[in-house]
């Protein structure tokens, strides 16, 4: 609206009292925004993501960009389906709330009840320990990758089910710790079908989909089933294009929804306007949890309760062979951004922030001055440090609880962090003060110093949590020390044969008959490798008679030696 010119001394008077981030931008001057951050994969030779931006229960925008199919040059809409892998989980978790409030099932239920197949593991695991990742249940998708499962064929329930009830025990007693574990959503999807009488699929379509219009969303429970309109899933190509990343996964309940932007707005209405589960429901679903200790978490029931530059957020990400999801939902502002693409690099979680960013900057706070890029978009670039300086951090930091390895190495005159087979750069933000960027965003690692020298290294997780590292002697084995290690392992809860030999002077790692990898020394009797590391046992004369392995989200899967 034009104002008068006796208007324009006051206008330009506010303007100066107004932070510029304040000042109201026309719709058009946010579209521009919203779709700059889409920039990079808005092309027509590229997969991409479909966006959408819910504000007070209403669609407020909503675009493809890039290609849904790149040999049919197909391109992306927001009617286009999408699997979301692990945003998945909140909505799974809201079939288990259901049956709870049907009464067919108490949150506090031992998880035994519904899966009699689990062994005992002595304390009481319930249904709760699985929603809040507080169970201990071994992740069976890394047991899958530690037992030479061949990804490419087909797996279901019964493969998923045979490989968690063969684990003896548990990462760690229930309640006493979080760890994020797909095992424990996937059991939860056989609770609904012992508990409701018919599987995930039929009992989230009858209960929730159907009953919010959301007729483009399903479990997808058989690899053979068209779906119209999918989005066929992409990694980048080493040297550049793309290649195709299917999943022939058919088990339900950590993953395989597959949905569309248009049916998460009708899905995330209902926070508001609660058609399903109900205002009591919800505010369960929201409830973070806590452990024995009484450490408050920020897991929910599938969807992480936090802060984002000064406003609360609810949220999840969902990473499932090239697809790449994320719900992002700010409630008291009443927004929500959903991100859902079909390439593996996407990073929606940084792109769903930096749309909210364009709708809510006015309202954040500062959280720190962002990296400099180093030009390709997502990496910072890396800050020199004096020699000196990068000395003092080197050398091999270990988490004895759960057998990690942070590996802080020199590469061209710049600090690098090695977690398994991956280097990231640390970029130095403050005295000891350093952080790493991965697709999915930032981690914070701090070095401490500790009482009578050295330094802990301190990693700043996702939900709310800490992991320090402490330092460990490297160690460089001789050949005869080498030649101990040779043999052949068993485990019985993985199924599967480890052998180690050494060939030219370098220990070697091979998984069941074919797969074949790098042992690299970490510390005495350790050894790092892909997925995670090798920790020796010795009987009293000093012999190895087998070892562990610890990676990540599975700790003490014990082999003895054949």
């Amino acid at each position: 609206m034009k104002s008068r010119v006796w208007l324009v001394g006051i206008a330009v008077a506010v303007a100066w009292t107004v932070p510029l981030r304040a000042q109201r931008q026309s719709p058009a001057d946010t579209r521009k925004k919203v779709d700059a951050v889409f920039a990079d994969v808005n092309k027509p030779d590229s997969p991409g993501c479909a966006l959408g931006v819910m504000r007070e229960g209403k669609l407020t925008y909503s675009r493809g960009y890039g290609l849904a199919n790149l040999e049919h040059n197909i391109p992306i809409t927001t009617r286009t389906v999408f699997d979301v892998g692990s945003v998945s989980k909140h909505l799974t978790a809201a079939a288990i709330v259901l049956l709870a409030q049907q009464g067919q099932l108490s949150l506090d239920d031992e998880v035994r009840k519904f899966v009699p197949e689990l062994p005992d593991y002595g304390p009481k695991l319930t249904i709760r320990h699985l929603l809040h990742h507080t169970g201990g249940v071994r992740n069976y998708d890394t047991l899958m990758a530690l037992a030479a499962t061949d990804f490419s064929g087909r797996t279901g329930d019964r493969e998923a089910l045979d490989i968690i009830v063969r684990q003896k025990e548990l990462n760690f007693p229930p309640g006493e710790d979080y760890l994020y574990s797909n095992s424990g959503y996937f059991l939860l999807s056989q609770v609904v079908k012992k508990a409701g009488g018919k599987t995930l699929r039929d009992f989230a379509r009858e209960n929730i989909f159907e009953p919010l219009g959301m007729n483009d969303t399903q479990y997808y429970d058989d690899t053979t089933r068209i779906v119209p309109r999918r989005a066929t899933a992409y990694d980048p190509r080493r040297g550049g294009g793309f290649q195709i990343e299917m999943s022939n996964f058919e088990q339900t309940g950590d993953g395989a929804v597959f949905t569309t932007i248009e049916d998460l707005l009708r899905w995330d209405r209902n926070f508001d306007q609660p058609r399903v589960l109900g205002k009591q429901g919800l505010e369960w679903m929201q409830t973070p949890g806590v452990l024995n200790s009484g450490k408050k978490l920020t897991y929910a029931f599938g969807l992480s309760v936090a802060a984002y530059k000064g406003l609360r957020v609810v949220e999840h990400g969902g990473s499932w062979a090239g697809y790449r999801a994320h719900f992002l939902r700010f409630p008291e502002q009443k927004l929500s951004v959903a991100c859902l693409c079909n390439v593996g690099n996407a990073a929606p979680g940084r792109r769903a922030r930096q749309v909210a960013e364009v709708y809510l900057g006015a309202q954040m706070t500062a959280e720190g001055k962002p990296a400099a890029s180093s030009g390709d978009g997502n990496k910072p670039a890396a800050a020199a440090l004096s020699p000196a300086e990068r000395a003092k951090y080197l050398g091999v930091y270990r988490n004895a609880t759960v057998g990690g390895l942070r590996r802080v190495i020199e590469e061209k005159d710049a600090l690098r962090a090695r977690v398994s087979t991956q280097a990231f750069d640390l970029v130095p933000g403050g005295p000891g003060e350093f952080r790493w960027v991965t697709p999915g965003g930032e981690v914070r690692v701090r070095f401490e110093p500790r009482e009578g020298g050295g330094f802990r290294f301190v990693q700043f997780n996702a939900e709310g949590t800490s992991t320090s590292y402490d330092p460990v002697e490297p160690f460089a084995p001789t050949l005869e020390q080498l030649g101990e290690l040779t043999g052949e392992f068993y485990s019985e809860e993985a199924d599967v044969v480890y052998t180690l030999f050494v060939r030219e002077g370098q220990p070697r790692l091979r998984i069941g008959r074919y797969r074949e990898m790098a042992l690299e020394p970490a510390f005495r009797d350790a050894f790092a490798f892909d997925m995670g590391q090798l920790l020796m046992a010795r009987d009293a004369a000093g012999r190895i008679t087998g070892f562990s392995v610890q990676a990540g989200r599975v700790r003490n899967i014990r082999f003895r030696r054949m």
